[in-house]
């Protein structure tokens, strides 16, 4: 059953606040999708995503919606810098690289759910094969015993661990070593000359020595391998990455220029055109095939500080019909941020110390000076958003976690009192500040 528009909303909000307007945005494209599926093939053929730009200072959830989308519904997902594209020296990266980048995941995908539908039965092969290796030296040690009594017991005593400790020879491939450098006259990189090569090349194995937990966690994945067909997932992988596959574009308010169109501005505006057919929708080339990014959905993203989304050149600015302006997260922000979401920052924390059977409680008080501190260093330096939160943290929790030593359980309640004795000098600096020109 696929997700509608405020369901998807309603499960970003488990681990996004706030931003309603880009949830419901990027909800409205995901529904698109399931909706031009349903379309007979003509039709289909003629629709193509809205393509999104978020407009919003750092570090208030940009990314992590783009992120928790694609993973929400298993698309292939990269995100790309633009600015990667501008380097000096070598004319940055092939623009074209984010394409191949998002096959490589999709493949992945494909190849790591393929795997998962064929593990049981991998592992069941590969314990069949460890018992019958072990098999000749238990017959020794009881040679009046019947043969499938034997293999029987074997492989109980296997799967209750109490072979663990035994250690067998497993035969391991070795990785076929890849090319250094380029060949001249062939650009890009040598992963399809690494490829091809390696098809000729005399399969080498070496023995490695592993526990039986240990080897039958790298036979079955070999197993696993073999029940697969590769050229499948190859195609399925290619076809997922061209339907449903996400391009996220961050730092694109980096290469817009402001109407200057000397120096460094003729390089961002450059990237710019090489980016747009791309975007429009053009074939590029993989080693696994030909890819349309037609069908593609791209979310470009910038804080738009200095420059503006009208400095981009209006035909990529017309291949992102949708807009919208993310929020700067306020102190509120900042308290929920801590507490509710799944994966809230404080549960984690309270998490990783339990390790080291740390009791960490926050008291409701202490989640407000929390919030306030990383409020008042966001607007007293620079604005990072959510980042803060986790700079905060450590700084409270530095003590606590260098002292914790796992041997005894104790409790830690972090209450107003702890935060202000662990952040007052926080709080000491942003007063000063409040003076200073």
């Amino acid at each position: 059953m696929e997700l509608s528009p405020s369901q998807i909303c309603k499960e970003l909000d488990r681990y996004i606040i706030g931003q309603a307007s880009a949830k419901k945005a990027v909800a409205v494209a995901l529904r698109n999708r399931y909706r031009r599926r349903m379309l007979p093939q003509e039709m289909r053929d003629e629709i193509t995503p809205k393509n999104i730009i978020m407009k919003g200072p750092t570090g208030v959830g940009k990314t992590e919606i783009a992120r928790r989308l694609a993973k929400l519904v298993k698309a292939p997902f990269v995100k790309v810098e633009a600015t990667k594209f501008t380097e000096v020296g070598y004319v940055g990266r092939d623009v074209e690289s984010m394409v191949r980048d998002l096959v490589e995941v999709s493949i992945r995908l494909v190849r790591e759910e393929k795997i998962a539908e064929v593990s049981e039965k991998a592992r069941e092969t590969t314990i069949n094969k460890i018992v019958s290796s072990i098999f000749p030296h238990k017959k020794k040690l009881n040679p009046e015993k019947n043969d499938e009594l034997i293999k029987a017991e074997i492989r109980e005593d296997i799967l209750t661990g109490k072979l663990d400790n035994v250690t067998v020879d497993v035969d391991i491939e070795e990785a076929p070593k890849q090319i250094i450098g380029q060949i001249p006259g062939i650009g890009g990189n040598n992963n399809n000359l690494d490829e091809i090569f390696s098809q000729f090349a005399p399969k080498k194995t070496k023995k490695v020595k592993m526990t039986i937990p240990e080897a039958i966690k790298k036979l079955t994945e070999v197993e696993a391998m073999k029940m697969i067909d590769k050229d499948g997932i190859n195609h399925e992988g290619l076809v997922r990455a061209e339907q449903e596959g996400i391009i996220f574009i961050d730092e694109i308010d980096k290469i817009a220029s402001k109407g200057n169109r000397g120096g460094v501005d003729v390089s961002r505006e450059g990237v710019q055109r090489d980016i747009l057919p791309i975007v429009e929708g053009s074939t590029i080339s993989t080693k696994y095939g030909n890819i349309k990014t037609d069908y593609i959905l791209f979310i470009a993203a910038g804080a738009f500080q200095i420059s503006s989304v009208s400095d981009l050149i209006p035909e990529l600015q017309g291949r992102f019909p949708v807009f919208v302006s993310l929020d700067s997260l306020t102190e509120e922000d900042f308290c929920k941020i801590l507490s509710e979401p799944d994966n809230a920052i404080i549960m984690q924390y309270a998490q990783m110390l339990k390790v080291d059977k740390v009791d960490l409680k926050f008291t409701d008080d202490a989640i407000k000076e929390i919030a306030k501190a990383a409020y008042l260093e966001n607007e007293n330096y620079e604005n990072i958003g959510a980042r803060r939160l986790h700079s905060v943290m450590e700084a409270l929790l530095e003590d606590v976690s260098f002292n914790a030593t796992g041997e005894e359980e104790k409790e830690v309640v972090i209450d107003s009192k702890f935060v202000d004795e662990h952040l007052g000098k926080v709080f000491e600096l942003m007063n000063v500040k409040k003076y200073i020109i």
